[in-house]
């Protein structure tokens, strides 16, 4: 195994983006993230990695507003469910939300809201695979990365997206 990584400070805070055996198989939003799902001492910093430097180049173009859509490659892991909600995330447009409902309904499971909400919530590639688009059906900001929801609202003002009140951070 050959596990790299590297960092990107953002807006949101600093992002730690780890790639293996020549694909993404995580991004972190902190330290403390980063800490908890990465162990081991294969894994070693290195920002010359070209597949980190892909991503760093990439998240710095959606950060600064000159990229909407991300061409790297990701070490996609999941179930069949996971999978199929992760598609949908990645068809919902720069600036556009949907609902967890909107999800559940896509994929033919319209009564697995929550199960939505748990694949969101296992979505190793946040920002790049946009669960960040996902609001609760009434427009409100709901969990993200847990309960990071100031992350979301931060994106979600980024894009330029609608949808209904503040989070206070």
């Amino acid at each position: 195994m050959n596990r790299q990584y590297t960092r990107l400070q953002t807006v949101i805070g600093l992002l730690f983006i780890v790639a293996e055996n020549g694909k993404l198989s995580a991004v972190h939003i902190g330290k403390e993230d980063f800490d908890k799902h990465e162990t081991g001492e294969d894994l070693s910093e290195n920002p010359h990695n070209p597949v980190l430097a892909a991503a760093v180049t990439q998240l710095g173009e959606y950060f600064s507003g000159t990229r909407s859509s991300f061409q790297l490659p990701l070490d996609i892991t999941g179930t069949d469910f996971q999978q199929a909600v992760w598609k949908q995330l990645e068809a919902i447009p720069f600036g556009v939300t949907k609902s967890y409902q909107d999800i559940a309904s896509t994929i033919g499971k319209a009564k697995a809201v929550r199960a939505v909400g748990q694949a969101n919530k296992a979505n190793k590639f946040p920002i790049i695979i946009p669960c960040h688009r996902v609001i609760g059906q009434n427009k409100t900001l709901t969990g993200y990365a847990g309960t990071r929801t100031d992350i979301k609202e931060k994106l979600l003002r980024h894009e330029k997206a609608s949808f209904k009140g503040s989070v206070s951070t």
